[in-house]
């Protein structure tokens, strides 16, 4: 487990766990609240594009559950509330992929 200050800065976490070798799968979670200001696009493109790099180039699955919700409400109900457990989905997506 590794945390990082930010969402852009998944990419490069994973990136270095990647380096080590100490893993079969590698699940990136975060999540980003949309604001008032074009920001939240930014940061969602970067990460969407440097995780989906990463995964085309990696030994291992990369697997991207980085919520991108409207309203902390919506994040809380996509991380164990009303709408389910996106961690928990993208875990077995994980362990599914570290077969193929």
């Amino acid at each position: 487990h590794f945390s990082v200050p930010g969402t852009v800065e998944l990419t490069y976490a994973a990136s270095k766990v990647l380096g080590k070798n100490i893993a079969d799968a590698i699940v990136v979670i975060g999540s980003v609240i949309r604001g008032e200001t074009a920001h939240f696009d930014y940061v969602c493109q970067s990460v969407t594009q440097g995780i989906t790099q990463l995964n085309l180039k990696a030994e291992i699955p990369v697997i991207f559950c980085v919520l991108t919700d409207d309203t902390l409400e919506q994040a809380i109900a996509r991380s164990g509330g009303k709408q389910g457990n996106k961690g928990e989905e993208a875990a077995i997506a994980a362990l599914q992929m570290i077969g193929i």
